[in-house]
C-alpha cells in the first residue's frame, strides 16, 4: 500500500503509518477508501495484539487532501463519495477489536484528528498541534464525526473546536481530554504501554473495548460481556490469572500464543 501513502508494519505491536511526507501526510480519498480493508487484515492477524497509528516524519497528518474535497462527480454534493469513504474508515478504526494508540507528532488537524480520536488512546509529543478546521473552509461536519468528539471531550470543547477552527497545543489538548499523554517521546511511551497491554488478558481487553463501544452507542452490552466471561473460563485465562496472582508470578495467558 506504499503507493497510496499508507504502510503497515506487522508484529505483536503492529503499526499503521500515514506516509505522504511531501504532502504533510494529507489523506487522499484513496487512502480513506483503503483503510477499512487494511484494518480488517490486521484485525484478522492473530499475531497482532496492539496497533499503533502514526505519521511518517515530523507530522501526524495535516488533514484531508484539499484537492479531493470537492472532486466528486455529483455537482449537488461533490463531497459525497469522500464523506462516505471517510466515515467508513472512522467506523472501522473505532471498531477495531484490539487496542489502538495514535502516536502524534507535529500537526494533527482535520482528517488527521479524525484518525486520532477514533483510536483508543492518543500520545502526543510536546510540539503537537491539534484541531478541527471545517469552519475555516465552509465544510459541514457530519454528525457521526461530531459524536466521536462529543463522547471524548464533551459539548463545550466540541463546540469550541468546531466553531472556532482554532488549533490547540499539546498541553491545551491534554487539559481538555483530547490527548491522553504529552511526553518527549510519544513513540517510546506508546511502545511501553503497548507492551503492558500485550502482557494482560487479551480476552479481558477485548471484552472491555466491546463493552465501552456498545455503551457509547447506546446498545446492550450485557450479552456480549457474559459470553466473554464464559470464554475466559473455557480458555483457561481466568484460572491462569488467578493462579499467577496467588503464586506472585507473571501470568502466561493462553491467548498470548494466538
Amino acid at each position: 500500500m506504499d503507493e497510496l501513502g499508507l504502510r503497515v508494519e506487522r508484529g505483536v505491536v503492529a503499526r499503521l503509518v500515514i506516509d505522504r511526507v511531501a504532502k504533510r501526510n494529507a489523506l487522499t480519498r484513496a487512502m480513506w477508501e483503503a483503510l477499512p480493508g487494511l484494518l480488517a487484515e490486521l484485525a484478522a492477524d492473530d499475531q497482532v495484539k496492539v496497533l499503533l497509528v502514526t505519521g511518517e516524519g515530523p507530522t501526524f497528518s495535516a488533514g484531508a487532501d484539499i484537492g479531493d474535497l470537492i472532486s466528486g462527480d455529483d455537482p449537488a454534493d461533490p463531497m459525497a463519495e469522500l464523506r462516505a469513504f471517510n466515515l467508513r474508515a472512522q467506523t472501522a478504526l473505532r471498531g477495531f477489536p484490539k487496542p489502538t494508540i495514535a502516536v502524534v507528532r507535529g500537526h494533527c488537524i482535520g482528517g488527521g484528528l479524525e484518525i486520532a480520536v477514533n483510536c483508543d488512546f492518543r500520545f502526543a509529543a510536546r510540539d503537537a498541534t491539534v484541531g478541527v478546521t471545517p469552519a475555516r473552509i465552509g465544510v459541514v461536519y457530519p454528525p457521526a464525526a461530531i459524536k466521536v468528539l462529543l463522547d471524548l471531550v464533551g459539548p463545550a470543547t466540541t463546540k469550541y473546536l468546531l466553531f472556532s477552527g482554532d488549533l490547540l497545543t499539546a498541553e491545551q489538548a491534554e487539559l481538555k481530554g483530547l490527548v491522553d499523554r504529552v511526553v518527549d517521546d510519544p513513540a517510546a511511551e506508546a511502545e511501553a504501554f503497548a507492551e503492558t497491554m500485550v502482557s494482560r488478558s487479551q480476552l479481558t481487553i477485548r471484552s472491555a473495548k466491546e463493552t465501552v463501544n456498545a455503551l457509547l452507542a447506546g446498545a446492550d452490552a450485557d450479552a456480549a460481556a457474559r459470553s466473554r466471561y464464559q470464554e475466559t473460563i473455557a480458555s483457561g485465562e481466568l484460572a491462569e490469572g488467578i493462579e499467577a496472582f496467588t503464586r506472585k508470578r507473571s501470568p502466561d495467558f493462553p491467548w498470548h500464543s494466538g
